[in-house]
Order: structure tokens, then C-alpha cells, then sequence
């Protein structure tokens, strides 16, 4: 499966809180619709997020997931706390984009609606 290259670090510029430091894009059609699939947990800090996207399902997955829905200006419009395997989300008609992170992500960095988040490359950290 061909996976963005690059990793987002993702701020919450509202609360100033990381809401994540290795997160891949699924821009793709195939990558979209596979999303998490095949992954068996997410490690503290990881993610996907999925652009275009108005809503996601957990078919399949063996773990639960914290979803943000954003709009086009990276505004957080919908969350939805821990989304246990085999679930769907309602569409959100205004959402441009989905994060999903690691269960307890949202709580971690205190994102809730009305908040704005920032996406920068990740920057590899030289090994020890």
C-alpha cells in the first residue's frame, strides 16, 4: 500500500497541547479506504489522517479510536471518543478531513469542538 512519505506533527494551537507527532496521510482512494486496517494497536503519538473524508468505520479493527472531524480551515467541528471496533460514525456533511488517534487522545490534549489544530512535518529525531 503506497502511504504518504512524510509524518504530520499535529498541535492544538487553541490549548497548546500535541495532539500527535507521527501521524500518516491517506490521500489516496485505496489508502482512505483501508485506513487502519491490518494494524494491531496504535502506538502514543501515531495516527492517520484521512483527506478527503466526511465520516469512518472501525470494520474490521482491533482497537478503538478517538476520531476529530475538521473542516477545510483545520477547525475541529466533531469528535467522537472512543470508537470501538465494528462501529460507524455518522456523516459529517461540513467535515473536509478525519484524524483518528489512539484512543484517550482527545482527553490527552484536551480537544473539543470549536478548537483549531496545526499540521507541520515531522521531525526525525537522530537516534541514541
Amino acid at each position: 500500500m503506497r502511504w504518504h512519505k512524510k509524518k504530520l506533527r499535529v498541535v492544538n494551537s487553541t490549548r497548546g497541547t500535541l495532539v500527535g507527532e507521527s501521524i500518516r496521510v491517506a490521500e489516496t482512494g485505496l489508502t482512505r479506504i483501508v485506513g487502519l486496517l491490518g494494524e494491531q494497536e496504535l502506538p502514543p503519538g501515531d495516527g492517520l489522517l484521512i483527506v478527503p473524508s466526511q465520516g469512518v468505520h472501525t470494520v474490521g479493527m482491533q482497537f478503538a479510536i478517538d476520531v476529530i472531524f475538521l473542516d477545510g480551515q483545520w477547525n475541529v467541528i466533531a469528535v467522537k471518543r472512543d470508537l470501538r471496533p465494528f462501529r460507524m460514525t455518522r456523516v459529517h456533511w461540513k467535515a473536509a478531513a478525519v484524524l483518528e488517534l489512539r484512543s484517550g487522545s482527545l482527553d490527552s490534549s484536551r480537544t473539543l469542538v470549536g478548537d483549531t489544530l496545526e499540521f507541520s512535518r515531522a521531525e526525525k529525531v537522530s537516534g541514541i
